[in-house]
């Protein structure tokens, strides 16, 4: 069972899961729908491949989702005054690369444990932004910013052909640069031999500091990206926006086979842990189950995700 798991068991849970819900929930595999399943997962799977490395390299960071939602409303407050798409990108992506490499030097130059260090990050991140709101959204009325997140590509799948949202494609670009980094170069290389054992990676020559650093300024960097193009689609900035987004990418990593202790990840299983985690929701939301069940099926799912993480470690 520990080798099925290892060698592709998700993916075929994942193939099931589809076949199933085709068969038995209605308007499932709609064009429609499975655009809007895409949707509903891109910004998840563009921090999820941030939250592989940190899990990689023997940590995590809860305060993507606060990142994020500072990102956002940094990025309305920019366009606002300015009218520079440019600007209103730049600014929050420099910003959520200061705040992952504060996360990084605070954790791999201080010492700190990541839970303290990255939960107190978040704490003060998503004030931040509630301060500058005064806890009210702020609205965009730049059309041509708002084109950021709501342009579309067609693919000629279907009918009527898939219609995918910009999002969707940085998700799938975002996915291919970190499957190249983490499989392909030499950081990626460090970042596993640092999770899986980090005195013999420094003493094989790696920078653990400047390794981990790196992990979280890509950290902040991917998670700002995504509050600018959620700021885009939504033409707001809103600083109560993605709460509880990294135990969704801590979920959907852990069942793509992310160790939680550090040193084994691959990206074909964040992607499917991703998928997992999106038809789950998007099915029980066909279903019209209660809200709050879904959320205690995401916890669930969270739950058996660690479970079995910890099976595979020990098997």
């Amino acid at each position: 069972m520990k080798r099925l798991l290892e060698k592709g068991g998700m993916g075929l849970v994942c193939v099931i899961m589809i076949l199933l819900c085709a068969i038995f929930v209605p308007h499932f595999a709609s064009t429609n729908n499975i655009t809007a399943l895409l949707m509903s997962i891109s910004t998840i799977g563009m921090v999820a491949c941030t939250m592989m490395l940190c899990l990689a390299a023997g940590d995590f960071d809860l305060s993507i989702g606060s990142t994020l939602a500072l990102a956002g409303v940094v990025s309305a407050i920019v366009i606002n005054a300015t009218g520079n798409i440019f600007l209103a990108v730049v600014i929050p992506l420099a910003l959520g690369a200061f705040i992952g490499s504060v996360n990084g030097i605070v954790i791999a130059q201080f010492q700190i444990n990541p839970l303290i260090a990255t939960l107190a990050m978040q704490q003060v991140v998503r004030g931040a932004a509630l301060l500058i709101t005064k806890g009210s959204s702020i609205g965009i009325s730049n059309e041509a910013f708002g084109g950021l997140g709501k342009a579309k590509l067609l693919i000629p799948i279907g009918v009527p052909p898939l219609s995918l949202q910009s999002p969707v494609w940085v998700m799938a670009i975002i996915f291919v640069v970190f499957g190249i980094i983490l499989n392909r170069t030499t950081f990626g290389r460090n970042t596993l031999a640092v999770g899986g054992n980090k005195e013999a990676a420094r003493l094989a020559g790696i920078s653990v500091t400047k390794t981990k650093i790196g992990i979280f300024l890509l950290q902040g960097m991917v998670a700002a990206l995504a509050g600018v193009l959620a700021a885009s689609r939504v033409s707001s900035g809103q600083p109560n926006a993605a709460q509880g987004l990294e135990l969704q990418a801590i979920s959907g990593c852990v069942l793509g086979g992310v160790s939680l202790t550090g040193g084994i990840a691959r990206i074909q299983g964040v992607v499917v842990g991703v998928l997992i985690m999106g038809i789950l929701q998007n099915a029980m939301s066909l279903q019209n189950i209660d809200a709050f069940w879904q959320l205690v099926t995401s916890g669930g799912v969270l739950l058996v995700a660690v479970l079995l993480d910890r099976w595979k470690n020990r098997a």
